[in-house]
């Protein structure tokens, strides 16, 4: 899916039944789990026909992307408000921290649905191969972002570290946090977690930053 907001009625459409079919694959796997569940039940649940489903999806495995990367898409787009120039490091762990809070019950639904579909993908080789999909597409665009943010301090294998490093310090995060009953705020919550993640894998950077290293 494009993280660039729909521009037209077609568009938008477009978006909002990917995203319903999303969240019917989502409560399907989470009730009776993705072995159980076919593309054919995924497309009944959620209103349309199959052939639309696979006009969006691949699988009934890739149904569930656009959810996975929702929290990719919001962390990418509060480090695109954040000014270049900024501390690099400071500003990925505001993000992160932002985009992995829950404040309201939209957010607390999603991060626990998220947990769900990790649970799931344990057993489930093809949606643990979204998931990764899904993390190694955030990295690419998560590239030109922290060079804008580095705003010349980088050079570009300093660059693409530093998006490979945030990128799997929330993958990472979220991974842990799938495999324990911890809350969603709190000690031991994805935000917390995405926060210790960050400054364990970005801690060698703060030198480089610093210095206006830009080699590479």
């Amino acid at each position: 899916m494009s993280t660039k907001p729909p521009s037209s009625l077609t568009e938008r459409r477009k978006a909002a039944t990917q995203i319903e079919i999303a969240h019917a694959a989502a409560e399907l796997f989470a009730t009776q789990g993705p072995h159980a569940t076919t593309a054919e039940e995924i497309a009944r649940h959620a209103g349309v026909a199959l052939r639309t489903f696979y006009r969006y999806f691949r699988s009934k495995q890739d149904a569930v992307s656009p959810l996975l990367a929702a929290g990719a898409d919001r962390w990418r787009t509060l480090l695109e408000a954040a000014e270049p120039g900024a501390d690099l490091t400071s500003a990925l762990e505001t993000a992160a921290e932002r985009s992995l809070a829950a404040p309201d019950e939209a957010a607390t639904t999603a991060l626990l649905r998220t947990r769900e579909l990790l649970r799931a993908a344990a057993d489930d080789p093809a949606l643990r191969a979204v998931w990764y999909r899904v993390n190694q597409e955030s990295e690419e665009r998560l590239v030109p972002v922290v060079a804008r943010l580095a705003d010349g301090r980088l050079g570009a294998i300093q660059v693409r570290l530093v998006a490979a490093a945030a990128a799997d310090a929330i993958r990472i995060a979220l991974e842990t946090w799938a495999e324990t009953e911890a809350g969603v705020t709190g000690e031991g919550s994805p935000a917390a977690l995405a926060i210790h993640c960050l400054r364990q894998l970005l801690g060698g950077m703060r030198t480089l930053v610093a210095t206006g290293d830009s080699e590479g």
